[in-house]
């Protein structure tokens, strides 16, 4: 079997990963994207953002079909623009897990995203967007940020790493939430259990492939699940260590065409 048919599914992350430092993906990946699906292979975007804040750049990319979204969290269906599924984490075990790093390293600042295909990113007073182009609303108070069913929390602390921060989190938290670190200032509390790997083998299901048919590229921490559960992880240059450890094969960077470089050698152009 040729390489290229050995891989019927090519899953990759967007922040660091296909997306360049402009919030955008390079001719060159657009073109290697495109000879992956002429080959018959799918494209899945999968990815810590919500819905909401996916939808422009799947409309960029061409994208109609699905997209895990959420740090697998939601199912989303970009040519219907609706949630086959999505899954939501409490306020009571939200509140809770909150108390208990706070309890550990002092005060956090904390920001929502809200479920939904048009659910909102809530800050609260302190809290400052790691990725400045994506939209946010400050509330006044905590509190409100439970106006809505929410789909993750996002944390930053004044002073301490994100590792360190993740380190506390994962420590204290237990199996009130799962925690990830998925970007630069980004540690993030998502529903129990709920990974990129469970999301993405929800999508595969799907499609009716499997982990085996499967090939991953990522940057950070939360795809190390999606790395476990396919085939092949492919970590970019500029991935953190954590990812890189556990990789089968590092590639160059996002802003390198590293995802290019890669399936240029597994579905080359004829």
């Amino acid at each position: 079997m040729a390489a290229s048919l050995a891989y019927a599914l090519i899953a990759t992350d967007l922040d660091g990963t296909l997306l360049r430092g402009d919030d955008t993906p390079s001719e060159r990946s657009l073109a290697a994207l495109a000879r992956v699906a002429a080959a018959g292979s799918r494209h899945l975007v999968v990815t810590g953002r919500p819905a909401p804040r996916v939808r422009p750049l799947l409309d960029a990319l061409g994208t109609t079909g699905l997209a895990v979204c959420g740090q697998g969290a939601q199912l989303y269906d970009a040519g219907a623009n609706r949630l086959l599924w999505s899954v939501t984490l409490d306020r009571e075990p939200a509140e809770t897990a909150l108390g208990k790093i706070e309890a550990e390293v002092g005060q956090v600042y904390a920001a929502v995203d809200q479920d939904g295909v048009d659910g909102l990113t809530l800050t609260e007073p302190g809290y400052l967007m790691p990725h400045p182009t994506l939209p946010a609303v400050r509330v006044d108070r905590r509190d409100d940020l439970w106006s809505a069913p929410i789909s993750k929390v996002l944390l930053r602390h004044p002073v301490l790493s994100d590792d360190e921060l993740a380190a506390v989190a994962r420590g204290v938290v237990g199996s009130l939430a799962t925690v990830t670190m998925s970007g630069p200032g980004t540690v993030e509390l998502q529903p129990c259990g709920i990974t990129k790997a469970t999301g993405l083998a929800m999508a595969a299901e799907h499609l009716g492939l499997s982990g085996e048919h499967a090939l991953a590229f990522g940057d950070m921490p939360n795809d190390v699940p999606m790395f476990q559960w396919a085939a092949h992880g492919v970590a970019m240059a500029n991935a953190h260590p954590e990812l890189k450890a556990v990789a089968d094969e590092i590639t160059l960077s996002n802003e390198d065409d590293g995802i290019a470089v890669v399936l240029d050698r597994l579905f080359p152009g004829r």
